[in-house]
């Protein structure tokens, strides 16, 4: 919005310093900026209203040291992080950009599905919430207009033969962009990887239908991230701090791929328009790292699955906008961990119940964090000690760029 008034005020008016907001590092900065101070300062309000209307956590008696504090601890709170995430995107990026466009409709989405998920746990006081059936309906939905909007939208190409831009001063025009199904992977050549191979056994005629293929892929992404951060939102800070280490991570990514000197110097795909994203994600960290001023233990208020559910849901979508989807298993290792400990526990229960007759767990508690509570290690240590895995796993992601 400020970003089209700005434009307005320098090419009519010649406003002085008008032209900054053509820079994209300036608008991110403001982002960063304006989304601390909307969870710092309105997230106190936000709290206080939701304490008012009793809308607090029903803490389920799992055994764990320290479980009766939480009980009546404010929910919902991932209103907060939504709206620090929403409200600098639509003041400083351009709003007609196709991929911030996607990134709105995603969070709106996810966050309403956890809401109402939340709604039910609280005001219908029914612990199950929203029947899972209905979660992973939502999950598939957005995946599948994420996938088509890819595919099918005439904005989102990708543009190759990247050296070139030594030989001319404008560097963009000379790249004919192209419609493709290429994405980042490393350890493969070019750190390119094209769903069209995984139908060329079926012949030539079949490589059309690749997209079908890539639609799957993205429903299962956002599935598995999104339930992946619903997990981990089980200790005070865990979700929003580990997000927020994924986001920087993540805006890195839309830099170098929306930036054409950055692409070609990295050898990575340039993808035109991109770098609009890294505004929203630099809200997206701002929202997080403003969440845990009251989301640090012990926990003033919980984010909830209003809150957890769009993290992860944002966390998929984006990176499957910058073609980095199969980068995900270790950028969001965390997430993956806590997801494999609960199939592990619940498959491994199951069949030595059958096989035996007398069930058996592998862990002493899942999601994962749950098994280090119940060895006695306290829950700001095991956060701590999470987010440094989380860090690790980025820095490892960001090596992997340069690795052929």
């Amino acid at each position: 919005m400020l970003y089209y008034i700005f434009e307005f005020l320098q090419n009519n008016y010649d406003l002085p310093g008008a032209s900054v907001f053509q820079y994209i590092s300036f608008r991110a900065a403001l982002a960063v900026i304006t989304s601390l101070v909307v969870s710092l300062v309105f997230g106190g309000h936000i709290i206080r209203f939701i304490e008012s209307k009793q809308i607090g956590e029903e803490v389920r008696d799992l055994g764990l040291k320290g479980e009766d504090v939480k009980r009546g601890t404010p929910t919902m709170g991932g209103l907060i992080i939504i709206s620090a995430i929403l409200i600098p995107t639509l003041l400083f990026t351009k709003l007609d950009n196709i991929y911030i466009q996607i990134m709105i409709v995603s969070t709106l989405w996810l966050g309403i599905i956890g809401f109402i998920d939340d709604y039910i746990k609280v005001f219908k006081k029914n612990k199950e919430g929203l029947p899972g059936k209905f979660k992973i309906f939502g999950q598939v939905g957005i995946g599948i207009i994420v996938g088509l909007v890819m595919v099918f939208h005439s904005d989102i190409v990708i543009k190759e033969d990247n050296s070139v831009i030594f030989n001319d001063i404008n560097l963009d025009s000379n790249i004919t962009p192209t419609k493709s199904s290429k994405t980042t992977i490393p350890f493969f050549k070019n750190n390119e990887f094209d769903y069209h191979r995984l139908t060329s056994w079926m012949g030539e005629d079949a490589k059309k239908y690749a997209w079908v293929l890539f639609i799957f892929v993205v429903v299962l992404i956002i599935t598995s991230v999104s339930n992946g951060a619903n997990l981990t939102d089980g200790l005070d800070g865990l979700a929003a701090g580990s997000s927020a280490i994924i986001g920087v991570t993540l805006a890195l990514f839309a830099y170098v791929s929306g930036n054409i000197i950055a692409a070609n110097y990295l050898n990575i795909m340039y993808i035109p328009n991109s770098g609009e994203l890294v505004i929203y994600m630099s809200a997206f960290v701002g929202a997080c790292i403003g969440f845990l001023w009251y989301n640090s233990f012990p926990a003033q208020v919980f984010m909830g699955d209003t809150g957890s559910l769009a993290l992860g849901g944002i966390i998929a979508v984006l990176a499957i906008l910058i073609r980095k989807e199969l980068m995900i298993p270790l950028l969001c290792g965390v997430f993956l961990i806590e997801n494999l400990s609960v199939i592990i526990q619940v498959t491994y229960y199951k069949y030595t119940r059958k096989k035996f007759g007398s069930p058996k767990r592998i862990f002493l508690m899942a999601p994962l964090h749950h098994h280090f509570q119940k060895l006695g290690m306290h829950e700001s240590k095991i956060v701590t000690r999470f987010w440094i895995v989380g860090i690790i796993l980025a820095v490892m992601t960001i090596v992997t760029l340069k690795l052929r």
